[in-house]
């Protein structure tokens, strides 16, 4: 049988349940406009934007890469959280056994005063900057935007009906000389990158670790899977893992086929995470008011 829909069961769910647990994809953060990681036909310029997010690409052309993600840094910081990032930081503060877990690298859930100690980053963020050399140094929340002088050709404003030059492959890209790029203070050696899980490297172990500790600790009533299909390891696991513990699984996402494999006790919400988290924890949160805060 299909799973439910009823917003209404689901708010007493809601308003009952103890320990949540919630996993994010990029789907939370459609409404706030930040382009897709891949872009159109998953090419940045003409390179597969996979292509870029590598230790090795980093390696041979550390200029490239840090011109790719000083674009993405700066779409994050023009973008704002939407309805739906507030909702999650307003239920993390009102339930304390909540936690969050997000496959978002863009900071939208920090700027929306998500509570630190019930979020947790998968694939790290966008506005960390860390020594490549891996000499330990990390500078956190780094909303310099460009990230160094050299790199302000990515985060220069046109017009809608205008190219930014840096996406337009017949404009060369500008020379950058790599003393020009960030540098590790701390180690003096090496330069710094982007704070962001690249493909091939391994997820915080020690982040691992605490999650699974938590799902162990008792216990879930809920397991929220907001914007993702939740495929990927080991993000995909945390749903199964959460089963296991007793959790009833709620599904938000406009593409129907991500309620695959729920029960008739689970719940499918189809549709934009921004404008259904607000109405399912309206009992706990109240109502979002214009700015986006809660209100009583």
């Amino acid at each position: 049988m299909a799973p439910r829909t009823s917003v209404d069961e689901f708010k007493e769910l809601v308003n009952s349940g103890n320990r949540i647990l919630a996993l994010c994809g990029a789907g939370l953060s459609a409404a706030s406009g930040l382009p897709t990681f891949r872009g159109a036909g998953g090419l940045w310029r003409n390179h597969q934007a996979t292509s870029l997010a590598t230790p090795d690409a980093f390696e041979a052309d550390p200029s490239l890469v840090w011109l790719f993600y000083a674009w993405r840094r700066h779409m994050a910081l023009k973008a704002q959280p939407n309805r739906g990032h507030y909702a999650l930081a307003e239920l993390a503060k009102k339930k304390d056994n909540f936690l969050c877990l997000t496959q978002n690298v863009d900071g939208l859930s920090p700027r929306a005063g998500h509570p630190e100690s019930k979020l947790r980053l998968l694939h790290g963020s966008l506005l960390d900057n860390k020594c490549f050399n891996e000499c330990g140094y990390v500078d956190r929340n780094n909303m310099s935007d460009p990230v160094c002088p050299a790199l302000a050709p990515a985060a220069e404003d046109y017009p809608p009906d205008q190219t930014l030059p840096l996406l337009d492959p017949a404009v060369p890209i500008p020379p950058i000389n790599v003393a020009d790029l960030p540098h590790c203070p701390n180690c003096k050696k090496g330069l710094l990158r982007p704070g962001v899980v690249w493909f091939g490297e391994p997820l915080d172990e020690l982040m691992l670790m605490e999650v699974d500790n938590w799902i162990m600790r008792g216990p879930v009533d809920i397991m929220l899977v907001i914007g993702t299909a939740a495929t990927v390891y080991p993000a995909a696991g945390y749903t199964r893992k959460a089963q296991r513990r007793g959790a009833v699984v709620a599904v938000i996402n406009p593409d129907p086929g991500s309620a695959a494999g729920l029960s008739q006790n689970d719940f499918f919400f189809q549709g934009d995470a921004s404008e259904i988290l607000p109405q399912l924890f309206e009992g706990v949160i109240g109502k979002l008011d214009d700015k986006n805060g809660a209100t009583g």
